[in-house]
């Protein structure tokens, strides 16, 4: 993501600090007062609120004490566990949250110079697509001298008060965090991809494979400094946030502090022994109320475990809310998992690096079909290819990571308006050489599902090729904007297709104007020969038009090759014929193995035919075949 800060509401942190130790005030933020409206906007406060200053609170404030950790963060009275376990996440790599926290040494209280205190901190988050510098003063809401939501065990500490007023900032006001997904906070903390695994559905807790697999990659995920949560999801009419009889919470978000292996038995015994747990480490953000079963604080299964590993686990029996349990249980309990992947893009790593591009867009209303730019989901077939849509290619067959972010509506709960559209987005295979919008459905390669969440994420395979995207939300004629960001192996060149047609500039009138469109797709080939050989040839196939060629890849070796190639010409002598020719690559020089010209008729649609090669004045046979498919049509918005 891009690294570059734009301050937020043009808040200068650096300068507003200057001013007030130059005027020796504290700091108050006009853009974020101590008021009602900063609080709720639905509801009465629960008691008598007053806005207080750490140092009003306690007599030695300090930013951190012995160090950040996961286990600092309790919930408080506010219905935001979601963002609280984000931040148990965070607090669990020094160099994410470094860069929330930017210049935490600076912003620590220094009791040697009481004077540079000002009353001020900054936090940074990263929304759609940029990251954000959010000023606020230190002024906390509380009830009776305590702070009444989030806050750390240590009455002394305030990272996670501090941190949790600028993300209220950021989103309108503290009652616009109640109810979330952990997945938009892990993306504000990390500019990074939300995967989520639907660990029911996926069937991990019975498929032991499977379950390994995923223990594996989440832990290369943790070690890689990727953020992770979990939940579990009520059944409909459950009641949320229910404690069932194991002591987990239905629900909630929980944190996940630690991935790890862990070694059975004592001393040299345990490096000997095959037998290895797989553990997984949680927080529950009330800071209490804790996991009773197998491997929970205290029980006895941790006498299986070296005192020397439970002390480098951490291992406690106190209720302070993280508490470990073994992969396997954790499959049959949780239900819904979201990793927020560090996706790397530096060319200097070791590990695999992906090429990042981003596209920003827009769903708009307009009642003219060629305007719309919201069509809603592929079930609106009329409309549905009036979405936004974006064009990339596909060197040689890869793997492509996308992520679909709609713009935060959190920031317009006040006005009724803060929910979520429901979003997706459908991947085509197209012409290889396609400039121009969609206009008829094409193969469809692959989808994401529509959800009302800020942002969804897809992995694919895709073979060489050009692609479009069309981003989408589920219902047509809704409007709200977008961040597309899309990862490859290779560069592959995102763009969004804007004209429908070619334009006419001044020279049409001297060169003319196309006439007619025509899409041509060779399927395959059968009864490829070499002349005077009985080698297969290294076949490949051309679709040529007035000037315009497109070139499939080279088919070592065979006879009957799957070309899979396709061509959009758009045609101004519309009588004149497209040329396929097949050809054999060869060290010296190319073989040509034969040829077909089609006329391609203005209301072809989709016909589909064998066409048996011939030399090149079309007049005797050659050995082999094309199964070729055209679609063709006058109105060049037609395909």
């Amino acid at each position: 993501m891009p690294q570059r800060v734009r301050r937020y509401k043009e808040q200068n942190y650096r300068a507003l600090r200057k001013a007030c130790q130059r005027d020796k005030i504290l700091f108050e933020d006009p853009l974020f007062p101590i008021s009602a409206d900063s609080i709720y906007y639905t509801r009465s406060p629960p008691g008598n609120i007053e806005w207080k200053r750490p140092s009003e609170l306690c007599t030695d404030p300090q930013l951190f004490v012995d160090g950040i950790s996961s286990r600092d963060l309790n919930q408080g009275s506010l219905g935001n566990c979601w963002f609280v376990a984000a931040c148990s996440c965070l607090a669990t790599e020094r160099s994410l949250w470094q860069k929330v926290i930017p210049n935490h040494k600076e912003q620590e209280w220094d009791p040697k110079h009481p004077e540079n205190y000002a009353g001020i901190f900054h936090f940074r988050f990263c929304r759609f697509g940029s990251w954000l510098d959010v000023v606020i003063d230190d002024r906390l809401p509380t009830i009776n001298g305590r702070l009444i939501f989030c806050h750390s065990d240590d009455s002394r500490e305030f990272w996670c008060s501090l941190l949790e007023k600028a993300y209220a900032k950021l989103n309108g006001c503290y009652e616009a965090l109640d109810g979330g997904n952990t997945a938009d906070a892990l993306v504000d903390f990390t500019g990074g991809i939300s995967e989520p695994v639907a660990l029911d559905k996926g069937n991990y807790s019975s498929d032991l494979e499977q379950r390994k697999r995923l223990y594996q990659n989440l832990l290369k995920a943790h070690s890689r400094r990727s953020l992770i949560s979990c939940s579990i999801r009520p059944e409909r009419g459950e009641q949320l946030e229910a404690q069932m009889g194991c002591g987990l919470v239905k629900g909630h978000a929980y944190g996940v502090t630690d991935v790890r292996k862990v070694r059975i038995g004592e001393g040299l015994l345990s490096y000997f022994n095959k037998e290895k747990l797989y553990m997984i480490r949680m927080r529950n953000p009330w800071g209490s109320t804790e996991w009773n079963g197998p491997w929970s604080d205290g029980s006895e299964e941790w006498q299986k475990v070296s005192k020397a590993e439970r002390e480098k686990l951490g291992v406690t029996v106190s209720d302070d809310g993280e508490f470990w349990m073994n992969f396997e249980d954790f499959s049959a309990y949780f239900t819904d998992l979201v990793v927020c992947r560090q996706i790397n893009t530096s060319i200097f790593s070791f590990h695999k690096t992906w090429v990042e591009a981003t596209r920003f867009g827009q769903w708009l209303v307009c009642s003219d079909p060629l305007q719309n730019r919201s069509g809603g989901c592929v079930n609106n077939r009329d409309t549905f290819l009036q979405n936004p849509q974006f064009v990339f290619s596909i060197p040689s067959d890869d793997a492509a990571l996308f992520s679909l972010q709609q713009e935060d509506r959190r920031l317009y709960r006040k006005e009724g308006s803060g929910q979520n559209l429901s979003i997706g987005f459908e991947i085509f295979r197209v012409e290889i050489n396609r400039e121009y919008r969609m206009h008829t459905l094409q193969q469809k390669i692959t989808g994401s599902t529509y959800i009302d969440s800020r942002s969804v994420f897809l992995r694919c395979e895709l073979k060489q090729g050009r692609y479009v995207v069309i981003p989408s939300t589920f219902e047509p004629a809704q409007s709200g904007k977008f961040l597309l960001r899309l990862f490859t192996e290779k560069a592959a060149a995102l763009r969004e297709l804007t004209m429908d047609q070619p334009k006419p500039s001044f020279w049409s009138c001297c060169l003319g104007y196309p006439k007619r469109v025509t899409s041509v797709h060779v399927h395959s080939a059968a009864g490829l020969q070499l002349p005077e050989s009985s080698a297969p040839p290294d076949a490949y196939v051309e679709i040529s038009s007035e000037g315009t060629k497109v070139k499939s890849r080279v088919h070592k070796g065979d006879c009957a090759p799957e070309f899979d190639l396709k061509g959009l010409f758009y045609r101004k002598q519309e009588k004149k014929p497209i040329k396929i020719q097949v050809w054999s690559s060869g060290f010296l020089r190319d073989t040509f193995l034969g040829q077909v010209t089609l006329t391609a008729d203005w209301n072809e649609s989709g016909s589909s035919r064998v066409l048996q090669l011939l030399d090149k004045s079309n007049r005797q046979r050659k050995p082999g075949s094309l199964l070729v498919e055209v679609s063709s049509s006058d109105d060049l918005t037609a395909l």
